[in-house]
């Protein structure tokens, strides 16, 4: 059973949350991080990325940072940007992008259910990318980003959910990139049902944030070392939890920076072994699984992998994934790239950039071949967690992302 509990919300002034909503912290690069802030003193971006109040030569990871975020966010509390809540609350937060709206549950998942893969994982986590959120959640005492957690189908928190947004919503605002949020306070009658419907739901899935779940874990950890009694607020970390219903993954598509010293025609060539291929006048998102789109040399093709291909992994929930198939039968064999986490001859594309960007890189030269993928299926992400696995680098993207400085927790 999983536990997920309410807790007090430390949340923005209803008028300033527009303000004060920021993107998470690890989709910027430093140079980007401090453009965002230009003229946004009360955007959270400036507490979750502090070394943009310094010059560039600064050590983002020193401690002096960190001590920066504590006493930034100390001054947003006392200027009344944010206010703590009086009583222990779940939350509602939707967010809308082209006219797709997803609602999520707000509320504290356990660091036991982590440890004890209640809270099941697909990704793998890189410690020197732990380390940045351990310092930065130690130091400012709180939890700023929450995780995004999702659950298999619950009819009785949707009835939850349907009943408690036909209230008025403390917060509704457009973000810049167009992307649509509100967010309702349940009401405490609804605390004890919707922490019995967890205790019913046998696992969570970590959709995004395998770096932040794993900071806040370690966070625990450390303090337990202290003394620990099991119901202080560093044992739980803020997630927002959704319905697998809810959700829709983007494809994760792929660009390749050379040749390996083949020709193009060569490179198809080999490609067909495995794979039957046409050449389409339509550059398009990819609407099928086992299928690719490769862009090469101003031309487009659609790879399909071969019968013999999709009987042989079908039972494998690693193999069977597309982003698997294209590793191990192209990117590996034709491309040499053993290991497309650390390769730099490959890079990736988040599905939300469209395929015109992709067409702009090989347009530009930036990459010699483009690779559209079908986004991985929801089905396809638990198959891989509950056989306790682990799924390739950069196979889902997830659309839109949570803000953070909407929810905070304070541990």
């Amino acid at each position: 059973m999983a536990i997920v509990k309410s807790f007090k919300c430390v949340r923005p002034d209803r008028e300033l949350v527009e303000q004060v909503a920021s993107l998470p912290y690890d989709v910027y690069d430093r140079k980007e991080a401090k453009e965002a802030v230009a003229g946004k003193p009360y955007a959270f971006l400036n507490i979750d990325r502090p070394e943009t109040a310094f010059d560039e030569n600064f050590d983002m990871y020193s401690r002096e940072a960190y001590i920066k975020a504590r006493d930034l966010y100390a001054e947003f509390k006392d200027k009344g940007i944010y206010k703590k809540d009086d009583v222990e609350s779940y939350y509602l937060y939707e967010l809308t992008m082209n006219g797709r709206s997803q609602i999520g549950i707000v509320g504290l998942a356990s660091v036991d259910d982590y440890l004890n893969d209640i809270i099941k994982k697909h990704e793998n986590t890189r410690e020197e990318k732990e380390i940045d959120r351990i310092n930065h959640v130690d130091t400012v005492n709180a939890q700023t980003g929450p995780i995004f957690l999702a659950y298999k189908k619950n009819d009785a928190l949707q009835k939850i959910i349907s009943e408690s947004i036909l209230k008025e919503p403390i917060y509704d605002f457009i973000s810049e990139d167009k992307i649509g949020h509100r967010v309702w306070k349940v009401e405490e009658v609804y605390n004890n049902r919707i922490a019995e419907c967890f205790k019913a739901i046998p696992a969570l899935y970590i959709a995004d944030g395998h770096h932040r779940a794993a900071s806040a874990v370690k966070v625990a950890l450390k303090r337990r070392q202290q003394g620990n009694k099991g119901n202080e607020e560093y044992n739980y970390f803020l997630s927002v939890i959704f319905d697998e219903r809810q959700l829709h993954i983007l494809p994760y598509n792929r660009i390749i920076l050379d040749f390996n010293k083949k020709s193009p025609e060569e490179i198809i060539n080999l490609i067909s072994k495995n794979f039957d291929i046409k050449e389409s006048q339509i550059l398009e998102e990819i609407k099928e699984k086992n299928q690719f789109g490769m862009l090469i040399n101003d031309k487009f093709f659609i790879l399909k992998a071969k019968d013999s291909v999709i009987k042989s992994v079908e039972k494998d929930p690693i193999k069977s994934l597309d982003v698997s198939i294209l590793q191990d039968l192209v990117f590996e064999p034709i491309f040499g790239i053993k290991d497309p986490r650390t390769d730099e001859r490959i890079k990736f594309a988040g599905g939300i950039r469209g395929v015109s960007y992709l067409k702009g890189e090989i347009e530009s030269g930036k990459g010699k071949v483009a690779f559209l993928m079908h986004p991985t299926s929801m089905e396809e992400l638990f198959a891989v967690a509950d056989d306790n696995k682990l799924m390739p680098p950069k196979s889902t993207w997830f659309e839109p992302k949570l803000r953070s400085g909407i929810f905070i927790h304070e541990i």
